[in-house]
């Protein structure tokens, strides 16, 4: 634990792989209360299974609401209080427009946007007496359009404007609202793409780092946001991309 901070109380959404589990893995190695949730048990139970006695498994469907609120309620039921929401679940659906079902479409904005919205609105009472805050996972596809995964984009598009507009409201009552906006990260998610070598490559030679993110490196960044050390940081959606975003889009000239 950062020396001079308390313990706080963290809930982390799609906790049971990727993204979710190294963030729950790196609030637990510094000393904070963590509650790891998401729709699988037995993943969840497996990353629980290091974190010790200080976390709590609660398996929640995000897109309901009232098992968001049941979610919030259990974490607070637990350990007294709520400091830290990671709205960390998601689903990707691609493919063009009139090859993308209105099931896929529906799923996407249920998890990815209802659930995001939902969980703030749990949160929220229990942030206002902690002076907390809400560490979103948007992406670089919420920052600007990829070809054929137009729900996706529309998804993440509404996460991240949905961070700037809480952050406006919020911040006069002592709530901080960011987001982070990855690009390619090794998860289960893009599974696709990393069987799919010419594709890596693509997104090697569009990374200036070379290589998408490991899901560590971005649970670093959710932590520094939700960190004392950026007690001043609010509606910002920051990339965690290699550079990606620093093209203007153009190819290489030289």
């Amino acid at each position: 634990m950062t020396q001079g901070t308390a313990p706080r109380v963290v809930v982390v959404t799609g906790a049971g792989t990727g993204i979710g589990a190294a963030t729950a893995r790196r609030f637990a190695a510094d000393g904070h209360r963590v509650v790891l949730a998401g729709p699988s048990e037995p993943e969840l139970d497996r990353v629980a299974a290091d974190l010790g006695e200080e976390s709590l498994v609660h398996v929640v469907d995000v897109s309901v609401q009232d098992e968001v609120e049941s979610m919030v309620a259990a974490a607070v039921a637990r350990f007294g209080r709520l400091d830290v929401l990671v709205n960390n679940a998601g689903v990707a659906p691609t493919g063009p427009l009139l090859e993308t079902s209105i099931e896929d479409w529906r799923a996407v904005m249920s998890v990815d946007v209802d659930g995001v919205w939902f969980g703030c609105r749990a949160a929220l009472p229990h942030l206002l007496r902690t002076g907390g805050c809400i560490v979103n996972v948007s992406s670089v596809s919420g920052l600007g359009g990829d070809w054929d995964m137009s729900a996706y984009n529309a998804a993440k598009g509404a996460v991240s404007n949905l961070t700037r507009s809480l952050a406006l409201e919020l911040g006069p009552q002592g709530v901080r609202v960011n987001a982070v906006c990855p690009s390619l990260v090794t998860t289960p998610l893009t599974e696709g793409v990393q069987q799919d070598e010419d594709l890596q490559r693509a997104f090697a030679e569009r990374i200036p780092l070379g290589r998408g993110a490991h899901p560590e490196e971005v649970a670093d960044v959710i932590a520094f946001l939700a960190s004392h050390d950026a007690r001043f940081v609010s509606g910002v959606n920051l990339p965690v991309d290699g550079g990606l975003t620093a093209s203007n889009g153009q190819p290489r000239q030289a």
